[in-house]
């Protein structure tokens, strides 16, 4: 769209800004490369700062929800659950 003479467009009625708006909507629904590569896995923006202790008493659901935030699977019972969120977000000094 760059490359279009402002002269043509201004002749054919299209203004500046409905050009950048039409750039920027084709951007936008346009998926980028690196979402498509890790389909499963997201990132939130900050990482969980819970404790031991707090892991010991979440409740399942919350469990869930964490590994969900991060797209790893919560498969198993409480105890399988817990172990897996304290493996993976806990430092090993915190186990």
């Amino acid at each position: 769209m760059a490359q279009v003479s402002w002269i043509w467009l201004a002749a054919a009625g299209i203004g500046w800004r409905s050009c950048r708006r039409q750039e920027e909507d084709e951007r936008a629904t346009v998926a980028p490369p690196a979402a498509t590569a890790a389909e499963g896995f997201r990132m939130p923006l900050h990482y969980p700062r819970y404790k031991r202790e707090d892991y010991e008493k979440m409740e399942e659901w919350r469990i869930d929800v964490l590994l969900g935030e991060y797209g790893l699977a919560s498969d198993g019972s409480i105890d399988d659950k817990r172990a897996f969120a304290m493996g993976t977000f806990l430092w090993p000094d915190q186990l």
